[in-house]
């Protein structure tokens, strides 16, 4: 096949397997938004009781998100290798394991509710809310972990369309049922804000359901041979989930910090900063897509040795990232006014989040470089590095470069220094990545030194 025909075929590939994760994700990004705008009419005290959970869920968040990139990544593996047997055994096995792990956690984070709330700040009566919501919550936590492990089963085997759809569709579910159930319908006056938690648990369940149907049908499960492959599979598991599940966790810490370091310039500066975090998180849709679709790919081409289409892989999406970013970061940046408009309510809010919109979002295409890295990074064989590369985008460009410029330019200098930490980490990433490609390249036969599997 010529070059530009190869090149043509694998963009088309690329698309057909990030735009459904795409739609998924930012269905998945609208559930949040749906369920605190309703919780919000409930008014103040159930808001801060359902904001209260926010960091223990995205410890959850955190764990299974760990556990899915090692599923996917493993069997992936697998399957590259012509192990087709092998990779039915790890579906069961991450299945259980995982399952049973974030029961775990979530068992020991209800029996601890008392003393870990207390220590956030939150008095009698908004823990009284907590106790009433936090059950069906971690109830539905689960459920969406569960869920999102089945998702995991199905991007090792290339099938992205099936997780997106599913995506979509419990966030639908979610949103029919949530005003159904915390305001009630005719004599019935609903469940307050249990009543969200319970919607989302419906939802996660009945998409559980669906995808557990499909995953039979598609017999990618096994029954023998489990104990063994448990024994043999442990090690390299554990290896790829731990670093990444504290890869998960350090964004945010690294937000609870910048949020610090924003409150010092006012009530205005910290509620345009919370409306630009949520601006970045749709900005950067198809770069989440990509870490989700691109990794079981690369897994592939890993356990079967073809380093060629690795380096195609990696060079096509790195430039799919940097021209959508840099396109979508200048457009906005040009329309941030518009924008800030749109979102913000009061003249203080906006003229400091059009500041914001105007430094940020263009650098968000050297951000994307850095996550699309750290996300082969677990598909590769080298999740180690991930985690570090990650930890110096956080602490080692981003939050000092934001410290610094809010330091000495308030809130322009924070802007201009989280853009520069940004750009920072991308070009950081970058070298790493070309120094991958060298190596490779230089290595005619078996694995290339930067590509081998990390030791623990």
């Amino acid at each position: 096949m010529p070059p530009a025909s190869a090149a043509t075929s694998l963009g088309a590939t690329l698309w057909r397997q990030t735009w459904p994760m795409a739609i998924g994700v930012l269905a998945l990004l609208g559930f949040q938004l749906v369920d605190s705008a309703f919780v919000a009419r409930l008014g103040t005290a159930p808001l801060a009781a359902q904001s209260f959970t926010f960091p223990l869920s995205f410890l959850i968040i955190g764990v299974q998100v760990g556990l899915g990139i090692a599923i996917a990544a493993l069997i992936s593996r697998a399957l590259g290798a012509g192990e087709a047997l092998r990779a039915r055994r790890l579906g069961s096995l991450v299945l259980m394991v995982g399952s049973a792990t974030i029961a775990l956690l979530a068992l020991v984070l209800w029996w601890t509710q008392a003393p870990i709330f207390s220590r956030l700040g939150a008095d009698a009566i908004t823990r009284a809310l907590i106790r009433d919501y936090w059950a069906p919550q971690l109830f539905a936590a689960w459920l969406g972990a569960v869920l999102y492990f089945v998702y995991s089963l199905f991007r090792a085997h290339g099938d992205t369309r099936l997780p997106g759809k599913m995506m979509v569709m419990t966030s639908l579910v979610n949103l029919v049922l949530d005003p159904l159930l915390i305001f009630g319908v005719g004599p019935w006056e609903g469940l307050g804000l249990p009543g969200a938690a319970w919607a989302t648990a419906i939802a996660f369940g009945c998409g559980l359901l669906m995808a557990i149907k499909r995953l039979r049908r598609n017999d990618w499960l096994a029954r023998h041979g489990l104990k063994l492959e448990l024994a043999a599979s442990l090690r390299p598991f554990a290896s790829i989930a731990g670093p990444a599940m504290i890869s998960q966790l350090m964004p945010p810490l690294a937000s609870m910090l910048a949020v610090s370091v924003v409150a010092d310039l006012g009530g205005s500066a910290v509620a345009a900063w919370g409306l630009a975090s949520r601006l970045e998180t749709l900005a950067l849709v198809v770069v989440l897509a990509m870490t989700m679709s691109l990794p079981p790919w690369l897994g592939r081409c890993y356990g079967a040795g073809d380093w060629i289409q690795i380096r195609r892989l990696i060079g096509l999406a790195l430039k799919v990232v940097v021209v959508w970013q840099l396109s979508l970061g200048m457009i906005l940046a040009l329309l941030s006014p518009w924008a800030a408009h749109l979102l913000a309510g009061s003249p203080e809010v906006r003229d400091d989040l059009t500041v914001l919109i105007r430094f940020l979002l263009p650098s968000y295409a050297a951000l994307g470089v850095c996550m699309l890295v750290v996300s082969a990074g677990n598909a590769l064989g080298w999740p180690l590095r991930a985690m570090l590369m990650s930890a110096a985008r956080l602490f080692l460009c981003y939050l000092p470069g934001l410290w610094l410029g809010a330091s000495l330019g308030g809130l322009a200098g924070l802007a201009i220094g989280a853009a520069l930490g940004n750009v920072l980490a991308g070009m950081a990433a970058w070298q790493l990545m070309r120094r991958m490609q060298a190596r490779s390249e230089a290595s005619e036969h078996g694995e290339p030194k930067l590509f081998s599997r990390e030791r623990t």
